[in-house]
């Protein structure tokens, strides 16, 4: 059995991932920061379709914890699938909203730096001596950052997840003398918990989001889970560098 983290997976497309990815036989580490209930509701909804799962709580913004989550994990892995390794890391934890460039705190851009960039980068330097040669990752990062889609007020957000695409690139360099994968993926709008159920609270900003949107729809959570777990699967074995818009035509 491979052993898979996804971090944020308590709900919309990490908990799709992770779903996904148990589907396909790997056990799954999900973590969470405030949403307890939804990440072990993930863990049931995985459990009962037969796979196997465990919840961590984990931030991504706080660096200084990741020492103390490689040792769960560790024993976790350990006692649960007797394992010493795990073989994929999606990193999919985050937050967003808009925020016009000069009304742009100092202190939201370092909260966007810590959790969207930062996080990512040394989470997985911490936690590379426990992936598996020939392992992958996946990094969710956002068709804001695309030079086709532009939009007002996303300055710093695009920012960070443009970052992640060029560090998916230079860490599928430098792993790859270990055969590891690495590749991102870039939603555009999804029915997510993002922005603080932005979709929920402001439903009438989806028409016309649907309009340019050539496949006629709005993206769900599983459109893109679906993609991170073959991502991470041997089917796309010969696929690293590279980054994935899962758009459905958004400005096609």
């Amino acid at each position: 059995m491979k052993i898979a983290i996804v971090t944020g997976a308590s709900s919309g497309i990490g908990r799709s991932a992770a779903v996904r990815i148990a589907e396909r036989g790997d056990g799954v580490v999900l973590t969470y920061n405030g949403n307890a209930d939804g990440a072990h509701e993930a863990v049931t909804e995985i459990e009962e379709g037969g796979g196997s799962a465990v919840a961590l709580r984990l931030d991504v913004g706080r660096t200084e914890t990741f020492g103390a989550f490689a040792d769960r994990l560790r024993a976790e892995i350990g006692d649960r699938w007797q394992r010493t390794t795990v073989d994929h890391l999606v990193h999919n934890a985050g937050f967003g909203g808009p925020s016009l460039f000069d009304e742009t705190t100092e202190e939201l851009y370092d909260r966007f730096h810590d959790v969207l960039l930062k996080g990512p980068f040394f989470l997985t330097r911490t936690l590379l001596p426990l992936l598996a040669d020939r392992g992958a990752i996946v990094h969710t990062s956002s068709s804001s950052a695309t030079t086709s889609r532009v939009e007002a007020g996303y300055a710093a957000y695009a920012t960070m997840k443009g970052g992640i695409i060029v560090l998916t690139r230079h860490l599928a360099k430098e792993l790859s003398p270990r055969g590891i994968r690495v590749n991102a993926v870039s939603p555009g709008p999804t029915r997510t918990r993002l922005g603080g159920d932005a979709f929920e609270r402001f439903p009438e900003v989806i028409p016309a989001l649907v309009e340019r949107t050539a496949l006629g729809r709005l993206g769900e959570p599983d459109d893109i889970g679906k993609v991170i777990a073959t991502l991470l699967s041997d089917d796309c074995a010969w696929i690293t560098g590279e980054n994935i818009e899962v758009t459905g035509g958004f400005d096609l």
